[in-house]
């Protein structure tokens, strides 16, 4: 997921006061700076959800190289 300048939402959010200070004393943007945590989150959750969904397929993939190896490997150059 890309951050863009699409339209923006307004939303409130509970920080402590403590980041609140330091972010401001420290010129951070603190929209910018959720927007950007919360799409690293969305990118960690859809990550784990693909893993789980396709976890069989990912088992039964490395048990098949396990048993035969790797599919061309005669071909490897390293």
């Amino acid at each position: 997921m890309r951050m863009t300048t699409a339209q923006k939402k307004s939303t409130n959010i509970s920080l402590s006061a403590d980041v609140v200070r330091e972010a401001k004393e420290l010129g951070v943007n603190i929209s910018r700076a959720s927007e950007q945590g919360v799409v690293a989150e969305i990118s960690a959750k859809r990550r784990e959800r693909w893993l789980a969904e396709n976890m069989d397929a990912i088992r039964e993939r490395n048990a098949w190289v396990e048993k035969n190896g790797l599919p061309l490997e005669q071909h490897r150059m390293f």
